[in-house]
């Protein structure tokens, strides 16, 4: 399938659903015991079904879950992906962001990356000043086509830009039906209003959302499951753009079946509103 993308005014687009790679190759350090050619297998099955957009980052699994996104891609033809990683927040000086994207790239085996993403704020002793020096010297190297942040509070995202000659076009936020720090906080209406993508990550927070009964009212109303309803509860959403991580070729086809309709405005508000037992802070990564 051909899955639609959103635009900014300045021309950057990202599709609406992408997949993550969040636990390819292991958690924070390589895990031995994972299955390398199902998790590679994972990623080519997603581009297969006409996923284009792949997330990863420098953190996951060492670096370990890059190498395989890089041998699984290689057979594909690199101008119709688009790949996003991150540097983590104990690499953001100047000299450290330049180091850790080339070891990206390398890792990737790409020449550019479409996205590079800073994965949290600065640590106090690192001047958000630097990194964004760094971001822009990477865009105009042509190692980076577009800048953004994960993980950032408003405040921060303005500190971030005033910083940075590039647009930051999109900010990674954990955001879903259940947590909903980044609209409590203002985030999801910010990007709205100054032209970015917000883009939300765990948006089944795993499976664990998925029974509620205004969810299932919702997927016996439209004749979807529970996992469409979610993700195209986030999609609908002026700016909104969505990434999820699952090795399971059905499960992907699934979420894929949530592209290409929308409900109705007050069923969207009704979800929005009536959801139960949400959370006002992540549970994955608090903001300040």
């Amino acid at each position: 399938m051909t899955i639609s993308t959103k635009k900014l005014k300045n021309g950057f687009e990202m599709p609406v659903y992408g997949l993550g790679t969040w636990e390819i190759g292991g958690t924070k350090e390589h895990n031995p015991q994972n299955n390398d050619n199902e998790d590679m297998q994972a990623i080519k099955n997603a581009i297969e079904e006409g996923i284009t957009h792949i997330d990863t980052a420098e953190v996951y699994a060492d670096g370990y879950c890059e190498i395989l996104v890089g041998k699984a891609i290689k057979d594909y033809e690199r101008k119709k992906l688009f790949l996003a990683s991150k540097v983590y927040s104990n690499h953001l000086s100047y000299d450290d962001v330049i180091t850790s994207a080339r070891q990206s790239l390398r890792r990737l085996q790409t020449t550019y990356l479409d996205l590079y993403l800073t994965h949290r704020f600065n640590q106090p002793n690192v001047p958000i000043k630097d990194t964004m020096r760094a971001l822009d010297t990477l865009v105009s190297e042509g190692l980076v086509k577009h800048i953004g942040v994960s993980n950032y509070t408003v405040e921060e995202i303005q500190e971030a830009q005033s910083f940075a000659k590039n647009k930051i076009v999109t900010a990674q936020q954990h955001f879903n039906l259940k947590y909903r720090e980044s609209e409590r906080k203002g985030i999801l209406q910010y990007c709205q209003e100054n032209d970015m993508l917000f883009t939300a990550y765990r948006p089944l927070q795993k499976g664990m959302i998925l029974s509620a009964p205004i969810i299932k009212e919702m997927a016996k109303k439209y004749h979807k499951t529970s996992a469409q309803i979610a993700i195209n509860w986030l999609i609908a959403q002026n700016n909104i753009v969505t990434i999820s991580k699952t090795k399971s070729l059905d499960h992907l086809r699934e979420n894929l079946g949530a592209l290409g309709w929308q409900m109705e405005k007050a069923d969207g508000e009704r979800l929005r509103n009536e959801f139960p037992d949400q959370e006002a802070i992540s549970d994955t990564v608090p903001l300040q």
